[in-house]
């Protein structure tokens, strides 16, 4: 079966869930206490109790306070996640994951077993502690490809739980707790799309803390961060997309927009550096493609920095990833300003061979035009070059100088030293470069350079989790077909009958396998005096399970029986009585009931995974759906192969 990691590995990491989990257990009881003391605040009359108690809730909210302000200062130990490389990388923002509590199913889902299916639940206390096992290995998985499956084969596993176990109308009766990634604050939902979301989320989370401790000095591990941060913003954009209302603040539309928008911006992020990587040779038309590149990165952070800031994320982000972002917007605007300054003060002036492709890149180059002499005076003349790679040297120190001072606002991006090296380095390269071209005999006022228009050669995309990749099978496979046996059917209980075989056999046409259904029923004959109808499931001959049964399978059982003749199984479906059932089978799956449209390919494969050799058509030339639908109906074809017997 699949384990997740060893929690009690006294990694750096594992550590930090450990106290994670901690400061959660400790947030759950002061709410529990928050929400006693509030309750007798209402119910009281007596002014004493209620100075008291008021006493007490202040006293419990400050306690929640700090709770969640060292869970804050967990959420941005980032370089636990970070690689272990000797080389300068600048640290990126990975997210914990949630926290969930146990939870025991034995006793509800052996319960449903009896009471639905009308099996003996104890039969299935193998396949519902299988679940269970899944459920707590998927708690803790490890930080690699492994770990990602873990939680995808869980996540595809709830899709058969919820079609065997929850019915629209009614509930399981089972909580689902999760804690909130950033706050820690518990929530509880009955809803299985709660605990999906949750998983879905953790999908992601584990992306960004793959993505964040890969070493990107190297292309393969550029490459493997930004698979992962795009796969990491295709999780939280498939959640945002699929689940609403969550109880939690991480899963809200708002919290999952600036999560995908932060991703897209490591991407991004990772797209400058590999094209710092590859670009070893440095040219004139190479450093303009680098300014670029990080006027680009420097757009997607003052992007993400503008969703931070608004009314539902502001008081619920981390302050250091506020500032984190704000500082990395400020640095690549200063980076953008340096390339352009070394693009025009360290390469040789255009000649007339380079004009022409020269300034077709710098047409587009600025976000408006540099005063002064024509585009082909000043890409020709040095001394044109250094004025206005002096004006963006001025720029660049300006918002080095801002990034430094932001990044100095937050303690705990003060105690990173890796950020606060890459910021000082920066910032001497681009004041070195200064008085290397400034001239004393300077009269002239450096002028105001103009922004740089981002540009990148690689846009970030966000790819949606693929849940086909991890095959799983229905661990409840033994109920039956799920075609038939799901928790939104109902049943009348099995009815045995006892057939003996007259002169024109027993009176019925068959069709369909697993079930195999029966689909004619002739008037006075042996079926029909027995009390089968048309509709009816076979499950059983002779005492013998036939749910899965292909149907020539059950009509060789059938052909085998003697004088004693045979006893047979069947079951009614609730509501499918009479000679349309079929039709309405056939309509009762197209709907697939509030499947997720990830499960498409889960819900074909249980369905279909009972085809028999012949074409697939509906039974009713009436019905009118068409032959490639997503859920094709598994009944052999009409006409010809249906036999009597």
């Amino acid at each position: 079966s699949q384990q997740g990691c060893d929690p009690f590995a006294q990694t750096q990491r594992s550590k930090l869930q450990h106290r994670r989990a901690r400061i959660n257990q400790q947030i759950n009881k002061e709410m529990r206490m928050r929400a006693g003391a509030e309750n007798l605040f209402r119910a009281t009359s007596n002014h004493k109790v209620k100075e008291t108690v008021a006493l007490e809730l202040s006293y419990v909210n400050s306690n929640l306070q700090l709770l969640k302000e060292e869970l804050e200062e967990l959420n941005s130990c980032m370089d636990v996640y970070q690689n272990e490389s000797e080389s300068i990388s600048v640290p990126m923002i990975p997210l914990g994951l949630k926290e969930t509590k146990e939870l025991d199913l034995l006793l509800p889902l052996k319960d449903f077993i009896s009471e639905h299916y009308g099996e003996e639940g104890t039969l299935f206390e193998k396949e519902i502690k299988e679940f269970m096992e899944l459920r707590q290995a998927m708690r803790t998985p490890s930080r690699n490809e492994a770990g990602l499956e873990l939680l995808m084969e869980y996540y595809n596993q709830l899709y058969f739980l919820d079609s065997r176990f929850f019915p629209p109308s009614k509930s399981l009766g089972v909580f689902f707790h999760w804690y909130d990634s950033l706050t820690g604050v518990p929530s509880h939902q009955r809803a299985l799309a709660f605990e999906k979301g949750s998983v879905l989320f953790n999908i992601g989370a584990l992306h960004t803390q793959i993505g964040a401790r890969q070493d990107r000095a190297t292309l393969p591990g550029l490459n493997q961060a930004i698979d992962a941060f795009q796969k990491a913003a295709g999780a939280f954009n498939y959640l945002k997309e699929n689940f609403s209302n969550a109880p939690s603040l991480d899963m809200s539309a708002a919290s999952l927009t600036m999560l995908v928008q932060l991703m897209l911006a490591q991407v991004q992020e990772c797209v400058f550096e590999k094209v710092t990587l590859l670009r070893a040779q440095k040219d004139f038309l190479t450093w303009l493609q680098l300014a670029q590149e990080a006027a680009r990165v420097e757009d997607a952070y003052s992007l993400v920095h503008q969703t931070m800031t608004q009314a539902h994320v502001k008081d619920y982000v981390p302050f250091s990833w506020t500032t984190m972002v704000q500082v990395k917007s400020e640095h690549f605007k200063a980076l953008s300003h340096y390339f352009s300054a070394t693009a025009l003060c360290d390469c040789p002036a255009a000649s007339d061979a380079e004009l022409p492709e020269h300034e077709k890149a710098f047409i587009q180059f600025h976000v408006t035009m540099p005063e002064g002499p024509s585009l082909r005076v000043l890409l020709q003349d040095p001394e044109e070059r250094r004025k206005l790679g002096k004006a963006h040297l001025k720029k660049a120190i300006m918002k080095h100088e801002e990034a430094m001072r932001i990044h100095g606002l937050c303690k705990i991006l003060r105690k990173m030293d890796i950020l606060q090296e890459v910021l000082s380095f920066a910032h001497k390269r681009s004041l070195s470069k200064y008085s290397e071209i400034d001239h004393e005999e300077d009269f002239f006022e450096t002028g105001d350079a103009p922004d740089i228009l981002p540009k990148t050669h690689q846009k970030p995309e966000t790819k949606p989790p693929n849940f086909s990749q991890v095959k799983v099978t229905d661990l409840f496979h033994r109920l039956g077909p799920l075609s038939v046996f799901s928790a939104k059917n109902k049943w009348y209980p099995v009815r045995r009958v006892h057939l003996r075989r007259g002169e024109n056999g027993f009176g019925f046409t068959l069709r369909g396998d697993s079930p195999v259904l029966i689909a004619g029923v002739i008037p006075g004959g042996c079926a029909a005096e027995a009390g089968l109808k048309e509709g009816d499931y076979i499950i059983s001959v002779n005492g013998k399970d036939c749910k899965w049964s292909k149907h020539a399978e059950v009509v060789q059982l059938l052909k085998s029986t003697g004088e004693e003749g045979v006893e047979i199984g069947v079951i009614t479906l609730q509501g499918s009585e009479g000679p349309r059932a079929a039709e309405k089978k056939a309509a009762a799956m197209s709907s697939g009931s509030g499947l997720l449209k990830s499960n498409k390919e889960n819900s074909r494969k249980s369905l279909m995974n009972s085809k028999s050799a012949s074409t697939l058509l509906i039974w009713n030339k009436k019905s009118k759906r068409s032959k490639n639908s997503t859920y094709s109906v598994p009944f052999t074809a009409v006409g010809d192969n249906e036999a009597m017997y």
